[in-house]
């Protein structure tokens, strides 16, 4: 039995997430964090809500509620959605917890008794109406490049240019909409990574079976341009974990709170912490998954993340973990793999929450279950490129997979013996033909699972449904309702192979789709759910005489008027 440590890049606070942000980390985490239960290991799998920074306290102001009080309620809507997505967190945690402010203090106390924190003087907009500083988010104004005019001052999400707040034409406060601005000078703490530049590479060279996606965004950083930068870790506001060195003050950095991206990736360390705490566990329960001194070295560590998390997970939360072993005290645990994903858009654009463009967590659930999107996200999961939701695609892959080959054998198994052997499985003994696909499954379980160890999961999707009909298939060569006709006996075996092809189809399944195979184990009456070490004995553990039920429909088809209503809906302004 390993032990596997699973984190997700932590979902921002700032409202509800659409299906490309489901599908680039949480949702394949939960697959590969279920199969790995499933396969008897040990698995820690860790999340949380990103709640500090520039986003939330804007959120918070639009929604008329103090930036606390709003992250409260819109962590428990994520954790709610996350709920009905069957995401199987074991902690979904806050990234204001008050486990996270001491470590992320801890962590910077540490990078500064290596000598990789330093002072700088950096000058800033200050908004003398609103009496602070100005993050580069927090200023808009009209882009010099293609006159849009809410163009922020980090960036123009019309053109995508990067800017300086410097240059924005008429630059008001996103806060008040003030213009009363002036150029002020502030100090903030960086966190020297420069330094640690050639220990990042040859880590992340070692890392020979990454994806090619994870290390060329990791060089890109670390070789392009001047390399590796020096990165502020503070900002000028309000709202995130006060500047402190590990218990006591940084002099010089009152009223500050250190920078999101640095105290958001500590947190799935104090989200395990937090873990230990709700199920009432000692600190030595969460460090033995984080401290290799204390038990972490024989844990493999997995990260989700779309693309854009990369160089934070490749360079800057490396640089603090590898920063604060500088003297051997505390070796934390490092990354072994990082499964990154490239987007997906919806209808060949961009998901957009202000155009009403594409669908979001809460409305997919309102519209069907959990898994028909489990299954078409999982099975068009954007690894080696972009992927491309449409609404026929969606039909496509419901219709075709789900309701045509998963949930039409189920239907026909038990319809067919209701209608013949009534209320229990009827017994027999397998021939030549069940031999013949015993073999044929045994070939496709080892497909399967060689793709899911190595996390390919659009291939794993495609062997899992290349299973399903399998089934199907000798379904109807074997044509137990003809057999019955004039060989009850030989009917009778079919019908209890067939039956057991059920129960396997719900255990390897269940990654993918745990709710259809919840329904399936329970219409056979059914507890056990083990892996099958062996494919000819799993096929045998229903035996004739035992009870059974027919279930509801598993999936529905979605009809064309559904699928057009639905894409008129969601196409946005």
């Amino acid at each position: 039995m390993a032990r596997i440590l699973v984190t997700s890049a932590l979902p921002y606070i700032n409202g509800i997430k659409h299906l490309g942000n489901l599908v680039g980390s949480q949702l394949p985490a939960d697959v590969y964090s279920r199969y790995m239960r499933a396969r008897g290991h040990e698995v820690m799998f860790i999340c949380a809500t990103d709640e500090h920074g520039t986003p939330a306290e804007l959120a918070a102001a639009k929604a008329g509620e103090p930036v606390a009080e709003y992250c409260a309620r819109m962590w428990q809507v994520q954790k709610d959605l996350a709920d009905g997505f069957r995401l199987s967190f074991d902690h979904f945690g806050r990234s204001s917890s008050a486990r996270n402010h001491r470590l992320t203090q801890h962590f910077a106390g540490l990078l500064a008794d290596a000598g990789l924190v330093e002072e700088v003087s950096e000058r800033q907009v200050y908004s003398i109406d609103d009496g602070r500083f100005l993050p580069d988010r927090y200023i808009e104004g009209t882009c010099p490049n293609c006159g849009y005019e809410r163009a922020r001052g980090d960036q123009c999400e019309n053109c995508t240019k990067q800017l300086d707040p410097t240059d924005l034409i008429n630059p008001r406060s996103a806060i008040s909409g003030s213009t009363n601005l002036e150029v002020r000078e502030t100090k903030h703490l960086y966190l020297r990574q420069s330094l640690l530049r050639d220990r990042l590479r040859e880590w992340i060279n070692s890392k020979t079976d990454w994806p090619v996606l994870t290390t060329s965004i990791a060089h890109k950083w670390l070789d392009d341009g001047e390399g590796l930068q020096d990165r502020g870790i503070t900002r000028d506001l309000d709202w995130g974990i006060p500047v402190r060195r590990g218990e006591a003050p940084w002099p010089g950095m009152e009223g500050k709170v250190f920078y999101v991206w640095f105290d958001a990736p500590i947190e799935y360390i104090a989200a395990t912490a937090e873990w230990a705490d709700a199920t009432g566990q000692d600190d030595a329960a969460w460090q033995r998954w984080w401290r290799e001194d204390l038990g972490a070295r024989d844990v493999r560590y997995v990260e989700f993340m779309g693309k854009d998390n990369v160089p934070f997970h490749t360079l800057s939360f490396p640089a603090t973990i590898l920063g604060a072993n500088h003297d051997g005290a505390e070796p934390w645990k490092l990354v072994d793999y990082i499964k990154s994903f490239n987007y997906l858009n919806y209808d060949g654009g961009k998901f957009s929450t202000s155009q009403g463009r594409g669908i979001f967590m809460d409305q997919a659930l309102e519209i069907l279950p959990s898994d028909y999107w489990r299954w078409w996200l999982l099975s068009n999961v954007p690894e080696s490129s972009d992927a491309n939701f449409t609404w026929d695609s969606f039909q496509g892959g419901v219709n075709k997979d789900l309701a045509d080959v998963l949930g039409n054998f189920v239907s026909r198994v038990t319809k067919f013996a209701r209608s013949r052997f009534g209320d229990s499985i009827p017994d027999g003994a397998y021939g030549p033909d069940e031999q013949a696909v015993i073999a044929d499954l045994g070939r496709r379980l080892a497909a399967y699972e060689a793709a899911m160890e190595a996390i390919e999961l659009r291939k794993a999707a495609q062997e899992l449904r290349g299973l399903w009909v399998v089934g199907n298939e000798y379904l109807q060569g074997a044509a137990p309702w003809a057999a019955f006709k004039t060989d009850p006996a030989r009917a009778a075996a079919i019908t209890r192979f067939a039956f057991n092809l059920i129960r396997l189809y719900a255990v390897l399944s269940r990654p993918f789709l745990p709710d259809a195979s919840a329904k399936m184990l329970e219409a056979l009456s059914q507890p056990d759910d083990a892996w099958p070490d062996d494919i000819g004995e799993a096929l045998a553990t229903l035996p004739g005489g035992h009870p059974f039920s027919v279930p509801d429909v598993l999936f529905q088809k979605i009809e064309d008027a559904r699928r057009s209503e639905l894409e008129a809906r969601f196409a946005g302004v």
